[in-house]
């Protein structure tokens, strides 16, 4: 089974973002941790800085001052990993205050920065979770689409 760096994320996201799991584990007891779970090596060290990236930016000033009327044109190669439904998930999201412009602009930045040719929606979500994980003042956006990533892994296990 060849597992990816949005496997180790959704690793890292599941058994340590929890609010009920106090992290007081460094790095390197986590890579540690992920190696003995199965991952790769290189794929450990992507997934650290896929997740050092976005917390770099989500630091940054919002440099977007977008009015709501404004339609995001997609690259060509933002189309070819993020499909009609991807790209129609996201505008959902924005139409619905779900997602920021900038929020929804770091999403599309980290599936970029992610080894994958193409990003399904579950895993845009899954992505999509990671992002509003520490926006400040997205609690209930955060929840939503917990909600909804949490929702649907169950029921597809039954």
């Amino acid at each position: 089974m060849k597992e990816n760096v949005l496997d180790v994320l959704m690793y890292l996201f599941e058994n340590y973002m929890n609010d009920d799991i106090e992290i007081d584990t460094d790095e390197e007891s986590l890579r540690a941790e992920l190696q003995q779970a199965g991952f790769q090596t290189g794929e450990i060290s992507k997934a650290f800085d896929w997740l050092e990236a976005l917390s770099h930016q989500q630091n940054q000033p919002d440099g977007l001052a977008l009015s709501a009327a404004s339609m995001r044109i997609y690259t060509d190669s933002e189309k070819e990993k993020l499909d009609t439904e991807c790209r129609g998930f996201l505008l959902f999201l924005e139409q619905t205050g779900i997602l920021s412009h900038a929020a929804r602009e770091l999403v599309v930045d980290r599936v970029m920065a992610l080894d994958e040719d193409d990003i399904d929606l579950e895993q845009l979500k899954w992505v999509i979770l990671m992002v509003l994980f520490n926006q400040p003042g997205g609690e209930a956006a955060f929840a939503w689409v917990e909600d909804l990533v949490f929702e649907e892994t169950q029921g597809s296990l039954h």
